[in-house]
């Protein structure tokens, strides 16, 4: 299991570069992978239903309970049929419906691979990580590529509603977890939970499934998706993402049938939708429309079924979810084929194609007729499993479920003639459509998925085998004296009568569709979910603007003293009603910490008073300064030199940022009174940090911790413990680190309008030019010869001939110490982040000479790439234990015999670390190139030969 959804995201990684390639092959490729898939649960199917389980497990952090568990049991097996069979058939119907789209063939495959990990997990934070994974593709493929407002609305709607109700979700699984003493779900249903907060967890859990699977009131996203690709909306938006509320209602039922609020809710809340969803779906003129409102009204009898909590109604439920995956995805391909061969998917526009496109109209009405419930197909096998469960059902409410259900059933008939009449029946004053030729490509995979309503619903004997063990489950009730099995015929029975009246009516709402139009326009309008979502997103940025007018005053200081009194109040105030007992306090360690702390104090006082921006930069650079000798002095030279390194960058390019800035702070006094609580709150944080400082160091009990760190860092080839610590003991700390530092310099860039993309800057004069010839006889400090390319473009006042023969020997020097810091940081100061700073600082010389780090960085590359492959880089060294049967992180240690260098002994953490000394040299470049850029729009340069001169009199 572990492999194939490996197996699924290596191979999307692939799909784009092959799209350019190979067109029509880069979906013929992505259809392997659920094809294999499908072979595989196939070669697993007898011994899952013979009563045995796969299971696989992938540790994390054992310590922390941090795992990957992966279960196939007769549930996920049945939904591993359908994520990864449909998605084969979709995949392989996008071959000639949305040929070289390799981002929409990676997401597609991305996703089937996302499903499969969910209906597979047997662990509640696993699957709730897969549940929003499936969220963000969705958002993705709905998004598109700058389609259209259209398309991002329907994204934004999609993802919010989903993503808060998997919110809702997520709070529901820690408190069952906690209930439960357990976030295994096998473990869950073996022993199910009672009392305490278990009816909250199961409300919340609810909520993400009603959510998910589009049930009142959270249906409106499900129509408004319908945007996307036709294959988009078959794949995700009816045959598996939609299902994922549905899956996870079946699989926790077992456990949560009796607790209180489950059973009515699924009840109310799925037929409610099943009625109101058919009813609008037949006031759709759009063909797509009124599948997607089809697909909403089932997806409520599904919910209802697999959360009744009874064996009959079980048994219903994986039938209809077989059905609906098969016969709604295939009517979705069906009204991509329309609309390509004849433009338009207007009902009231089409007439005749049945005739022009017989192929399809056949297996558009084995859909159809398998939809609405007729024999013999598994559709009529569902829906009369449906019947008899809810009949018979050993519940109070019964009765008013049956009678939900016959009227959902009604409709659902009604919509599925309305379908069928409005794409391919002719009619009175419409012209017949001449559509174009459908490819065979197009045809086949929606006749193999029409096809399996009648094999199923005829070879009913392999459809039981496949769906009665989950029906068997330990928790779900069974009928008292009545035992239903899955046939054709159970004889003359009043369910079977329900099920043939609710047909016949059906066909006489559709015969009679125009005055039952006229009487629904007559009888007051339904809810509608749309409007509940406009108006609650309305609300919601009402009470945002409302909220930041009252609190976003646009003063810096307002804003500081808020953040300083809430670390007083609230970290402070416990502390002090708290108070540990107080340590001995030595005033220093070393003589040297007094004269370096009279600096960084004497600095602070002089920053306080500081009027000039430039001074106020200085003196925070040299508080800096000081605090790194502080550390040094302290016996910590790792952190004395990031420290140091930071502080000459940030110094760096902040007086860069000061240059479009007034020399002098506003010139403003605050008044007396807003002073003296300015110093006040000033002095109690101050107060408060320290006291927090002292305190801490009364509660650490030993420093077992760090021996331990010191004794077993040669265990990962290192002699720097603080190295170790980085790259090996804590690493996935580090990764964080270094995506939260790329993700923030991509919203630095994006702030200074920074583009990413190669400009190939000026070299200088070419010989004999008017400029070269400019450059003639100029004064003794201005150089003759090209020192550096990037500064022949600048005015002559702006060049120095000692900076720049200054910077040409330093920055290949530079750039050799950066080097050799990122590999001795294993057994002496420096590292990764170390050596990726001096590098950015080496670059950053080029730019203060020729106000251009471009020249200096030939490659053809962007430090985007330079960036993103170093986190590509270190994740893959994180990552790459897993195919040697290792945990994550886990680093390995060798020893290479090379000539003339003897016995080199190389630790694969060390591939790490050069991941983040690319990531941090990227984002130094991404800062820089953006301020190149920003001046570029600010203040542009003028040669010094094509500026106006001076005339002598």
């Amino acid at each position: 299991m572990l492999a194939l959804f490996a197996l699924h995201a290596a191979v999307a990684a692939f799909l784009p570069w092959l799209a350019a390639r190979a067109p029509r092959g880069v979906w013929y490729v992505a259809a392997l992978v659920p094809l294999a898939a499908v072979g595989w649960a196939a070669w697993h199917t007898g011994a899952v239903l013979d009563g045995g389980t796969l299971n696989e497990t992938l540790s994390w952090a054992p310590a922390l309970n941090l795992t990957v568990e992966l279960r196939l049991d007769p549930l996920s097996l049945l939904m591993v049929y359908v994520v990864s069979g449909v998605g084969a058939l979709v995949l392989l119907y996008c071959a000639r419906y949305l040929p070289g789209h390799g981002r929409e063939a990676a997401l597609l495959l991305l996703f089937a691979g996302v499903m499969f990990g969910l209906v597979t997990a047997d662990q509640l934070i696993a699957l709730y990580i897969f549940w929003e994974l499936t969220s963000v593709i969705s958002f993705l493929l709905i998004a598109g590529r700058g389609e259209g407002a259209d398309h991002r609305r329907a994204a934004e709607q999609a993802l919010l509603t989903t993503a808060a109700g998997g919110l809702a979700m997520l709070f529901g699984f820690i408190l069952l977890g906690i209930e439960a003493d357990t976030y295994r779900i096998s473990e869950l249903l073996a022993e199910p939970p009672s009392g305490g907060l278990t009816w909250l967890a199961a409300t919340l859990i609810l909520v993400g499934a009603f959510a998910k699977s589009a049930q009142v009131p959270f249906s409106a996203w499900l129509p408004a998706a319908m945007v996307a690709p036709t294959p988009v909306s078959a794949y995700l938006h009816a045959a598996a993402m939609v299902k994922a509320g549905v899956y996870l209602v079946g699989r926790l039922t077992p456990a949560l049938e009796g607790v209180g609020p489950w059973r009515p809710a699924v009840l109310a809340f799925g037929l409610t939708t099943m009625v109101v969803a058919a009813w609008s779906a037949l006031r759709q003129n759009d063909l797509k429309l009124l599948i997607a409102y089809g697909t909403v009204s089932e997806l409520g009898m599904l919910i209802a079924l697999l959360g009744a909590g009874t064996r009959t109604s079980a048994l219903a439920g994986e039938e209809m979810l077989l059905a609906h995956a098969a016969f709604k995805s295939s009517l979705f391909l069906t009204v991509g084929v329309v609309e390509r061969t004849t433009g338009t998917r207007d009902l009231r526009r089409l007439s005749g194609l049945g005739r022009r496109l017989p192929l399809l109209t056949v297996a558009a009405t084995v859909s159809a007729a398998s939809m609405a419930g007729l024999p013999p197909l598994i559709g009529y096998l569902g829906k009369e499993a449906a019947y008899d469960g809810l009949w018979h059902a050993p519940f109070a409410g019964g009765g008013w479920a049956v009678a939900g259900l016959a009227l959902g059933s009604l409709l659902t008939v009604a919509y599925s003639a309305r379908f069928l009449w409005g794409a391919f029946a002719r009619k009175p004053g419409v012209p017949d459509a001449e559509p174009k030729p459908a490819a065979p490509g197009l045809v086949w995979p929606i006749c193999l998925l029409a096809a399996a309503a009648p094999v199923l619903g005829l070879w009913y004997e392999g459809t039981a085998r496949l769906v009665e063990p989950y029906a068997a489950t330990r928790g779900l009730l069974a009928e008292p004296g009545h035992g239903y099995a899955v046939t054709l015929w159970h004889g003359i029975t009043a369910p079977l009568l329900v099920s043939a009246s609710m047909i016949v009516l059906g066909l006489a709402v559709h015969w009679a569709r125009r005055p039952v139009a006229r009487v629904g326009s007559r009888l007051p309008r339904l809810p509608d979910s749309q409007r509940g979502y406009d108006r609650t997103v309305h609300g919601v940025d009402h009470a945002a603007t409302w909220l930041t007018r009252h609190t976003q005053v646009g003063s810096l200081p307002f804003y500081l003293t808020v953040l300083l009194l809430t670390v007083i109040l609230v970290p402070g105030g416990t502390l002090l009603s708290h108070p540990p007992d107080w340590p001995e306090v030595v005033g220093w360690h070393s003589v040297a910490q007094i004269p370096l702390s009279v600096v960084v104090l004497t600095a602070l006082g002089g920053l306080v008073v500081a009027r000039h921006r430039l001074t106020a930069v200085l003196l925070v650079g040299a508080v800096g300064y000081g605090v790194a000798a502080l550390f040094l002095v302290q016996g910590a030279p790792d952190l004395a030199l990031t420290q140091f390194l930071v502080e000459t960058l940030t110094v760096v390019v902040v007086v860069l940022v000061l240059r479009r800035l007034p020399s002098n702070f506003t010139p403003e006094r605050p008044s007396p009174r807003s002073r003296v609580l300015r110093a006040a709150v000033a002095l109690a944080a101050g107060g408060c940090v320290a006291y927090f400082a002292v305190s801490a160091t009364a509660v650490r009990q030993s420093l077992e911790l760090s021996d331990t760190i010191i004794e077993r860092a040669p265990e990962t080839g290192a002699n720097n413990a603080v190295n170790a610590l980085l790259v090996d003991f804590r690493a996935l700390d580090t990764l964080g680190e270094i995506s939260v530092l790329l993700v923030t310099a991509i919203g630095a860039g994006a702030l200074l309008g920074y583009r990413s993309s190669r400009r190939q800057w000026p070299t200088g004069p070419s010989a004999g030019s008017r400029a070269a010839r400019a450059f003639r006889g100029i004064h003794w400090d201005v150089p003759r010869e090209p020192w550096l390319p990037e500064a022949d473009e600048l005015p002559r006042r702006d060049r120095s001939l000692l900076l720049e023969v200054v910077v040409r020997a330093l920055f290949p020097a530079v750039l050799v110490l950066s080097v050799y810091l990122l590999f001795a940081g294993h057994y002496r100061p420096g590292g990764g982040f170390a050596g990726g700073l001096v590098a950015g600082q080496a670059f950053t010389l080029r730019y203060l000479v020729g106000r251009r780090a471009e020249a200096a960085f030939p490659l053809p590359i962007t430090p985007r790439a330079v960036s993103g492959g170093g986190l590509a880089l270190a994740a893959l060294v994180a990552l790459g234990p897993l195919l040697f049967g290792q945990p994550p992180l886990y680093s390995a240690t060798f020893t290479l015999g090379l000539p003339l260098l003897g016995d080199v002994k190389i630790a694969t953490n060390i591939f790490f670390d050069l991941g983040v000394y690319l990531l941090v040299l990227g984002v130094c470049l991404k800062l820089l190139f953006a301020l190149a850029q920003a001046r570029d729009a600010g203040d542009t340069l003028v040669p010094y030969h094509d500026r106006p001169r001076r005339v002598p009199r």
